[in-house]
């Protein structure tokens, strides 16, 4: 399954956007139809999609379609198109429980991953069984919504229930957690920080508005040569124990402590290749 560190959204009604997305080194770019796209534009902005879609060259970038909500007035017809769409994989708002993700599948009629948005309270509460609905690749924390319909800040403490809740879910059925885009552009400190947070809370990956966004938080995803040495050193220790405790540098080596190395290899080695 494809990894993503970074994925970058692109108005779908901004064509002259779409090859500089492509080019600004995220792992995946989304044509988006719902938030970045106002209401009279959204049937234009849908066939300016599908035709970029249908005739876009081949890259390693994977380019995915977010489609309005069920509750709009659009979605039927996104999803109609959606059907037909070379898209690699669809962005779900609002997603409210599992069921939803069988009826998706049975319109599209063909096996493409889903991204669900948890951005509503009644989707924090089904975020477990969304998480491990069939062919959802990942969960993206729609933090915005979110924070709207709660009423509460935007600042990291007020969502951390909601963050580490989508964090574990995904961790249970094995696919990504994708944290929300930053709230501002032009603050690096800040993006990294906060990149950095989600990144330890269990996050493997984030959503981003703007180029410049992805190779910063590609960097806080990707693991680096000092991290994958010291996982190997661990993984070494571990095995030569035969799987009982073991000492390295001083500290205690056991289980759980290998499996976290472990992911840090398997997340090197994924992109890798």
């Amino acid at each position: 399954m494809d990894q993503f560190r970074s994925l970058l959204f692109t108005p779908a009604s901004r064509p002259d956007r779409f090859e500089s997305a492509l080019a600004s080194g995220a792992d995946a770019v989304c044509l988006d139809l719902e938030d970045a796209v106002a209401p009279p534009d959204k049937a234009s902005a849908r066939t300016t999609a599908l035709d970029y879609l249908a005739t876009r060259p081949p890259s390693a970038v994977k380019v995915g379609l977010r489609l309005n909500g069920r509750a709009s007035g659009w979605f039927d017809d996104d999803l109609k198109a959606a059907a037909g769409a070379r898209a690699d994989f669809f962005m779900i708002p609002k997603a409210a429980g599992a069921r939803e993700f069988a009826m998706l599948q049975r319109a599209i009629g063909e096996a493409r991953p889903f991204w669900p948005l948890v951005e509503t309270a009644e989707g924090l509460m089904n975020c477990w069984e969304i998480a491990a609905a069939p062919a959802v690749a990942g969960v993206l924390f729609g933090a915005f919504d979110f924070s709207a319909e709660v009423g509460c800040d935007m600042s990291w403490e007020p969502l951390l229930f909601a963050r580490s809740q989508i964090a574990a879910a995904c961790a249970r059925a094995g696919v990504q957690a994708l944290d929300a885009p930053p709230a501002a552009i032009g603050e690096p400190e800040v993006l990294t920080a906060e990149t950095d947070r989600a990144r330890r809370l269990g996050f493997t990956g984030r959503a981003c508005i703007h180029p410049a966004q992805a190779a910063p938080i590609n960097t806080a995803y990707t693991p680096s040569a000092a991290e994958v040495a010291k996982a190997q050193a661990v993984i070494a220790a571990f095995d030569a124990a035969a799987g009982g405790p073991a000492l390295l540098d001083g500290k205690l080596i056991e289980l759980p402590v290998a499996r976290a190395a472990r992911r840090i290899l398997e997340r090197a080695r994924g992109l890798d290749g």
